[in-house]
């Protein structure tokens, strides 16, 4: 469905630039546009590599096992339920400790089937568990906010990682109030359904 807005998009775009004249000007900026998305796309190419390189030795090495095993226990204070979604949570969060949004994806979604798994038919519903982990995903603490320096970096910053410092402290405030507000809200509609 979005690939046809953009398709009706460029084409009244390219309309009303071969009406005005200005068709070459257009692709000028179109090609433009397309070396920096290029240029970025390998700037950013390099920091995934790297971290999901890393993430992968340390799980062959059997660290990321030990860490979702240390991990189940405060998992299970904020997520009562977590069973076998551990391993996946954990792995999910450290992504986004890192900075690696994009590489937490998959791990997010083995933690969300690992959740639901055993719902049965309250499948469609989410469960507390999940809305803890999907908040907790969306406000993860960020150490190093990598794809951002990665951005920062091939756009030229003179200095990207000046922003560490701010996202950790935003992320840790931000990934506090969402436990808080995610245990209030568990309780209120848990005491709204029993």
């Amino acid at each position: 469905m979005l690939g046809y807005f953009f398709v009706i998009m460029i084409s009244v775009g390219m309309l009303f630039c071969i009406m005005n004249g200005t068709a070459d000007l257009a692709l000028g900026y179109m090609l433009e546009g397309a070396d920096s998305a290029l240029e970025l796309m390998l700037g950013l190419g390099g920091s995934y590599i790297l971290w999901l390189g890393i993430m992968k030795v340390a799980e062959r090495a059997g660290l990321v096992t030990a860490l979702s095993r240390r991990m189940e226990k405060p998992l299970r204070l904020l997520m009562p339920n977590v069973g076998s979604a551990a391993a996946p949570i954990t792995l999910n969060l450290a992504a986004n400790f890192f900075g690696l949004g994009n590489a937490a994806t998959p791990f997010g979604i083995e933690a969300m089937k690992e959740l639901t798994k055993n719902r049965g038919e309250r499948s469609s519903i989410a469960s507390n568990d999940v809305c803890m982990f999907l908040a907790l995903n969306s406000s993860c603490i960020q150490l190093i906010p990598t794809s951002v320096i990665a951005i920062r970096t091939a756009c030229g910053s003179s200095n990207p990682s000046s922003i560490i410092l701010p996202t950790l402290i935003s992320s840790i405030l931000s990934s506090i109030l969402t436990i808080i507000l995610c245990k209030l809200c568990g309780r209120l509609s848990h005491d709204e359904m029993g």
